[in-house]
């Protein structure tokens, strides 16, 4: 691979997940974990202020963020190592379950393009 200045290709990954979560209190009791833990980079007013977030969202997508390392979506692609991450957004957000679309395999292929989301 050319480390010429000037080659350098970047990709977008977009990943739709949605999860169910069975204990809110246990996944915001590890999200809280996290954010006391040492190498957490906040200083005391930052903790108190993701703790006072995470405690109030009984949603628990507050909670999922503080879980979920962007950078492991690379773990999803097998046999490369000729990539490196460069940006990681994460994004979390309640849903209503999951879309029809997932139930529906017999749909003609795979869309990946944007959804309507309703708020």
């Amino acid at each position: 691979m050319s480390d010429v200045s000037g080659t350098e290709r970047y990709l977008r990954l977009t990943v739709e997940l949605t999860v169910e979560v069975q204990d809110i209190a246990a996944l915001q009791a590890a999200a809280l974990k996290e954010i006391s833990h040492p190498d957490a980079d906040l200083d005391d007013d930052e903790r108190k202020e993701q703790a006072e977030l995470v405690s109030a969202d009984d949603t628990g997508a507050t909670a999922l963020q503080w879980l979920i390392e962007p950078d492991h979506v690379l773990g999803l692609i097998e046999h490369v190592e000729q990539i490196e991450p460069r940006e990681a957004v994460l994004g979390v957000e309640p849903s209503d379950g999951p879309s029809d679309e997932d139930d529906d395999e017999d749909e003609a292929g795979h869309d990946h393009a944007g959804h309507d989301h309703k708020h």
